[in-house]
Formats: C-alpha cells, structure tokens, sequence
C-alpha cells in the first residue's frame, strides 16, 4: 500500500496575474495536474471571479497583490509560506499593456509604472521566492511577449520592460542555476477577451497566422506545465516564443 501524500509535499506554484486571460489559464491547467496554487492579482474583484471559477479544481487561494509594490510583494510571500510551506514553481504573469501613446508625450508616471509592474516586479517576486525554489528545486517561468522582439508603434515601454524581462531571465539562470531552473515564454496574438463579450475574430486575424488561427491561453498553459516539468530539466535560460510562426514571417507592402 502507498503511503498518503501529505500537504506539505504537494507541489505549489504561485501565479501573477492569475485572475484573468493567460494567467487564470495557467492557474487551472496547474489545478488540473495536481498543483496548489495561490494567485496574486491586482484586481481583488476579478480574484474573486476566478477563485469561483476555480472551485471544486482544486487547492487555490488567493490574494490581491501589487507586484510593483515591495511591501505588497512581501505580504503575499508571508501568506503563502504560512498557507502552503513550499513553493515548487513561480510564474511571472503580472503585467499591463500601456499600448498607443506617443513616446513624446509618454510621461515617466507612466513609463515607470509599466516597468514597475512588468519588470520589477518579477525581480520582486523572484528575489522572495529563491530560497524557497532552491529548497524543491524548483522552477521561474517569466510571461514576456514577442513585443521583446519587434514592435507595432508607440509601444516603448511595454516593449522595453517585456525585453527587460528576457534579459532578467537567463540573467538568474545563470545565477540560480543548477538548482532553479528559469524561463521565458513569448506569446504573441492570443485572444484573451473573455467569452460572450467579444466580438467574432474575422477569417483574416486566423488567416495571417502561420499556423492558421489566433492563439488561445491553454496554448500558453501547456507549455508552462512542460518547462515546469522534470522531462524539461535540461533546459533553463531560454525564451520560448509562441505566437504561431508570426515572428518568422516576412511581410511586403503591395
């Protein structure tokens, strides 16, 4: 007869971000494989929409948290150590977009609270979560964008802060590593606009995709459930870049 397992040795990750798009996809698949899972956010109202949403998958919990916000960080970091004890995988999905300004009327407020949250918090968040990564052996996934590789107009500091982040992540890598494994994934186009209050995608945004679709956030979630993995265990430092061979194509003007 097997032993039970005790909660102490149950796998947890903590995912930013998580109560929406990407990061709530990541929250569930992680539920799915058998993780516990606390979900920091910035919006407690949309927290608790998908803690409703999450129930019955799982152990989750959740807490508001400003990942910019050292204090804030640090609270969320003494919650889970009391809550949960360990700690086997963090991702960084926090972010907010900043899209369309004009870099000349872009204003430092802005510029620096973009990178606070994309950029800095991570490093906030990964700083508290190392001795308890080095511990499991555990694992740093970092959500950049494509936008870290080529730009639309008056995107500055989105763009800056998501190439801050690939940079920051085969930086702790290298200082992590061999016992935290830490890596990056890209996405490009995926739709996370939440079902029944969304207008129809044309055949054309599917269409310009090389593989034949918009991109959906399970395409993002599987993949952090593979690099969480140990059949992943020979790969850190890297940006993994799912946007549907967008990247690749080479587009001419008529």
């Amino acid at each position: 007869m097997s032993r039970p397992t005790s909660a102490s040795s149950v796998k947890t990750a903590l995912v930013t971000g998580g109560a929406r798009g990407i990061g709530y996809s990541i929250a569930l698949h992680l539920l799915q494989a058998g993780y516990r899972v606390m979900i920091a956010d910035c919006n407690a109202s949309a927290g608790a929409t998908a803690l409703r949403g999450l129930r019955g998958k799982g152990e989750v919990i959740f807490q508001p948290t400003d990942v910019a916000d050292e204090a804030a960080v640090d609270g969320l970091f003494d919650t889970l150590i009391r809550k949960f004890k360990r700690l086997d995988l963090l991702v960084n999905n926090a972010g907010i977009g900043g899209f369309g300004k004009p870099v000349e009327t872009l204003s430092p407020l802005e510029w620096n609270r973009t990178i606070g949250v994309n950029l800095t918090g991570a490093f906030l968040c990964a700083r508290r979560a190392v001795p308890l990564l080095r511990k499991t052996r555990g694992v740093i996934i970092n959500i950049a964008s494509t936008r870290a590789l080529q730009s639309e107009p008056n995107t500055e500091a989105y763009s800056a802060s998501k190439g801050g982040l690939v940079a920051l992540t085969h930086a702790l890598a290298i200082s992590l590593g061999p016992a935290i494994r830490v890596h990056a994934i890209s996405p490009g186009w995926i739709d996370v606009r939440p079902a029944g209050r969304r207008p129809k995608l044309r055949p054309t945004d599917h269409l310009q995709q090389p593989v034949g679709r918009v991109g959906k956030p399970a395409d993002v979630a599987e993949l952090v459930l593979f690099l969480a993995d140990s059949r992943a265990g020979f790969i850190t430092g890297q940006n993994f870049i799912v946007d549907g061979g967008m990247t690749k194509k080479m587009i001419y003007l008529d």
